[in-house]
């Protein structure tokens, strides 16, 4: 049975478990181990049942935990070679046969689970999103996206289950307390997907035939779950996709585990 739940999604830590029934991955560990393994408990999962982190880039909210989560459980840990560089020395002493470095693009297993990473325009080393396919399901994590090009929605298209950025309201952060070069970051072409573009990217994919959506790594400051969908709830509205008929939209909170995803439910 595959199950797809995160834990933690949002500008204050990410993890998102995913499991085939034979193989058990966390992608990124952006809170405490002790948070994580905490977490995965109330989903009833023991944290040594894990057999891989997968990181998509090197900010704090997405490896904080990664280097104790290893340490203390024995867990390897795939980045890719621009992710190894920025963050070998941010997570502490991993043990070597734990580094494992995947090339963005090209496809490897782990267990059951067939991986491909590919590229996100995100202001990290080598940022990534993922697509997972278990038997005929493919499931897809795409976060920390400045803007929408191309080569990002060929990777999005085809998947049974996405979670996507949906970031920030723009007329909050216009109005937040931030410095503006912070604002100019998260609005730039390598900052943040905002609620708006996140809609107008779901009524793609949904007219391309995906049905579940997931929206995730919301800002603590500038957005919030009611916001972020009614956002994208309104762009499918108008462009006459229903919500609870045509395509399944749910928020993952920032520091609540979200609903369960499972096959049996990917009708």
């Amino acid at each position: 049975m595959i199950t797809f739940c995160s834990l933690f999604s949002g500008s204050s830590g990410n993890a998102i478990y995913l499991s085939s029934g034979n193989t058990n991955i966390l992608i990124d560990c952006g809170v405490s181990g002790k948070q994580i393994a905490s977490s995965l408990s109330s989903i009833g999962v023991n944290a040594s049942d894990i057999d891989a982190i997968l990181v998509t880039h090197e900010h704090r909210d997405h490896i904080h935990g990664v280097g104790i989560m290893s340490r203390r459980y024995d867990i390897p840990i795939y980045a890719n070679v621009g992710t190894w560089t920025a963050m070998d020395n941010l997570i502490g002493k991993v043990k070597p046969y734990n580094k494992i470095c995947f090339e963005t693009y090209r496809q490897f297993h782990i267990g059951d689970i067939a991986i491909r990473a590919f590229p996100v325009p995100h202001d990290a080393a080598e940022p990534v999103g993922f697509n997972f396919e278990i038997g005929n399901v493919k499931i897809t994590l795409a976060t920390d996206i400045g803007h929408v090009n191309q080569g990002l929605v060929s990777n999005l298209e085809g998947s049974n289950i996405i979670l996507l950025e949906s970031n920030h309201d723009i007329e909050m952060l216009k109005c937040c307390s931030y410095p503006y070069p912070v604002k100019q970051r998260i609005l730039g072409d390598k900052g943040h997907l905002s609620n708006d573009a996140a809609g107008e990217l779901i009524a793609h994919l949904a007219e391309k035939g995906t049905r579940y959506f997931i929206l995730g790594h919301l800002s603590k400051e500038n957005n919030f779950p009611q916001l972020a969908y009614q956002t994208v709830y309104n762009v499918l509205q108008g462009k006459r996709i229903l919500v609870g008929k045509d395509v399944h939209l749910d928020v993952a909170e920032r520091d609540k585990v979200g609903k369960f995803l499972l096959q049996g439910s990917l009708k």
